[in-house]
């Protein structure tokens, strides 16, 4: 897995081309370790999760078929999705080509989907007698109701970059010739932002599918009120009012 940091945006690029950027116990030990680093490096702001040619054609079938349930549980695979959804810091995954069973589950877990014109969205595990295992019977369900996504994993199917994005399993579809720009500038502009308000967006967002409306508007106005003791919060208004860029110290 390659990983750079340029401009507060800390790219991980999964490279195994030869098998479609399959998920193998390498990759998900290296995803796990990099967000844990990512966690604690205050010069990270924003994560972008990305592909080559392919995103993710899911899960490695060899690792699968040597798995028994004791093996599984113990697998790389629940702690790199732990990882990815615990983390505070906002995700984005640049999708194009394939991106199927664990793969498009990694993608789901990401707080914004941004797909190539070429991306093919799919849970196929029924095909092989599974289920999803990482979140694609509930992440994906969140995003766009109960429709799609029973479809999706009952028949195994594809679903092509056009058809997400309408059912709202996507944020936005580019030619594939520009996703790498374009996700890089809406990074960069995320990365702009006060640190600690955008952690509590996505706490926020989050909260949302563990409350009810009414407690997750109380928690909102909690989390509101927090920041509002903030140096973030003292130098955005005293920016603003002296018209000049903000400098935020995540503080």
């Amino acid at each position: 897995m390659l990983s750079a940091v340029v401009d507060g945006v800390l790219t991980l690029t999964i490279e195994r081309p030869e098998a479609r950027n399959a998920l193998n116990p390498e990759i998900l030990s290296a995803l796990s370790g990099a967000m844990a680093a990512a966690a604690l490096d205050p010069s990270v702001r924003v994560i972008v999760l990305a592909g080559g040619a392919d995103f993710s054609a899911g899960a490695d079938i060899d690792v699968i078929a040597g798995h028994n349930p004791a093996s599984y549980l113990a697998s790389p695979t629940r702690r790199a999705f732990d990882a990815i959804r615990a983390c505070e810091k906002p995700m984005i995954a640049a999708v194009s080509g394939y991106c199927l069973g664990g793969g498009c589950e990694l993608a789901l877990a990401c707080d914004i989907i941004i797909a190539a014109d070429t991306a093919v969205f799919g849970q196929p595990e029924i095909n092989l007698g599974i289920i999803p295992g990482a979140g694609g019977t509930q992440l994906w369900r969140e995003r766009t109701g109960s429709g799609l996504q029973a479809l999706a994993a009952f028949e195994g199917g594809l679903i092509d970059a056009f058809a997400a994005r309408r059912s709202g399993l996507v944020d936005a579809v580019v030619r594939a010739e520009y996703l790498g720009a374009h996700v890089r500038r809406r990074a960069r502009a995320m990365a702009e932002k006060a640190p600690l308000a955008t952690a509590t967006i996505k706490a926020a967002l989050r909260a949302r599918g563990r409350m009810s409306l009414d407690a997750a508007l109380a928690h909102e106005v909690a989390l509101m009120a927090g920041l509002l003791a903030t140096e973030d919060a003292k130098e955005g208004t005293r920016a603003f009012l002296e018209k000049r860029p903000p400098r935020y110290g995540g503080r």
